[in-house]
C-alpha cells in the first residue's frame, strides 16, 4: 500500500530524512496544482528525479542545460533517437566522441540535484511514496548520498526566504546604474548572470528576463539580487514590500490551522507507515 500525504504536514525534508534513514527503496510522486515531480531512491540513496512531464527529461536536453550540446545538436539528436532509451543514447554519444562518459555522468548528476532543490521549496503538494517502484532500466542513475542533498536543500530553501523578502515582487523592472561597464570590469560573471545582464531594460520585468533564460523563481532572484548588491542595477519601480511573515497555505486559504498534537499525530502516522512499507 503507496504511502500518501500532504507537503502542509510532512515537508519534502522531512521525507528525504525519513526515505534515508530507513533506507528505503521506492519512487517518491510529488503533484501541486501546477506541478508535479519524481523522485526514486534505490537502499536510501537518490538514484533518479525529473520535473513535469518524463519525455521532457531527455538525455539529449539534460546535455544541453549543461553546455555539453549546442542547442542544435540536442534538436538533431532528439529527432533521430526515437524509441531509443538514454543509456542506447549516451552510448551512441560516447562512441561517436560528441561527449564523454564523465561528461554524461556529471550531467544527469546536476540534473537530478537541481530537481530536488527546487522541491525544498515547496509548501504544498500532494506527495504519494511507492515502495520498490524504480525507474525502468532505460534510464541513466546516478546513486547519490541523500545526507549531503538534504543539508544544501535546507540551506537553500533559508536563502529562498530570504531572497522572497529582499525581492517579493517580480513585476518590477531594472536599470543600469552609473558606469556599469567599469563595475563589471571588476566582477567576475558566470554565463548565466552575463545572459540576465543582457537582458537588463526598463522594459523588461524580472519575471520576464527569468522567463527568457528559463531560469527558476530562486535562480533570477538569487542573481538579482547579486546584481542589486554589486551595485550593477537598480529598480526602476519601487517594488511592493514584503509582507510580514507569509502565513501558512492554511490560513492563506482560510482553513482553520492545525493545532500541534494533529500535527504530531500525522507526522507519528506517516513515519510508522513508511517504515512498515
Amino acid at each position: 500500500m503507496a504511502l500518501k500525504g500532504n507537503l502542509r504536514d510532512f515537508s519534502t525534508t522531512q521525507l528525504l530524512n525519513l526515505i534515508n534513514l530507513a533506507r528505503k527503496t521506492g519512487t517518491l510522486s510529488i503533484q501541486t496544482d501546477s506541478e508535479s515531480a519524481r523522485m526514486s531512491f534505490r537502499e536510501g540513496k537518490l538514484i533518479y528525479a525529473y520535473m513535469g512531464n518524463e519525455n521532457g527529461n531527455h538525455l539529449a536536453q539534460i546535455l544541453q542545460n549543461s553546455g555539453k550540446l549546442s542547442a542544435e545538436q540536442a534538436q538533431v539528436i532528439q529527432s533521430h533517437a526515437e524509441g531509443k532509451s538514454d543509456k542506447e543514447i549516451g552510448h551512441l554519444l560516447v562512441t561517436a566522441r560528441r561527449v564523454t562518459q564523465n561528461d554524461i555522468i556529471q550531467s544527469v548528476r546536476q540534473n537530478v540535484l537541481d530537481t530536488v532543490y527546487k522541491l525544498f521549496t515547496w509548501g504544498e503538494g500532494l506527495f504519494r511514496f511507492d515502495a520498490n517502484k524504480l525507474p525502468s532500466s532505460g534510464y541513466i542513475t546516478i546513486p547519490i548520498d541523500l545526507e549531503s542533498v538534504i543539508m544544501e536543500g535546507s540551506r537553500r530553501l533559508k536563502e529562498w526566504e530570504i531572497l522572497q523578502d529582499e525581492l517579493p515582487d517580480l513585476d518590477v523592472t531594472l536599470r543600469f546604474t552609473d558606469r556599469p561597464d567599469a563595475r563589471l570590469r571588476n566582477i567576475n560573471l558566470t554565463v548565466e548572470e552575463w545572459r540576465v545582464v543582457s537582458f537588463v531594460n526598463p522594459r523588461n520585468s524580472i519575471r520576464q528576463i527569468a522567463k527568457a533564460n528559463n531560469l527558476s523563481d530562486f535562480e533570477i532572484r538569487r542573481i538579482v539580487y547579486g546584481m542589486l548588491q554589486a551595485g550593477l542595477v537598480e529598480f526602476v519601480n519601487k517594488p511592493k514590500p514584503a509582507p510580514e511573515k507569509r502565513a501558512s497555505t492554511a490560513r492563506q486559504k482560510g482553513a482553520a490551522e492545525p493545532s500541534p498534537a494533529v500535527k504530531r499525530s500525522v507526522v507519528v502516522r506517516l513515519i510508522d507507515r513508511i517504515r512498515g512499507l
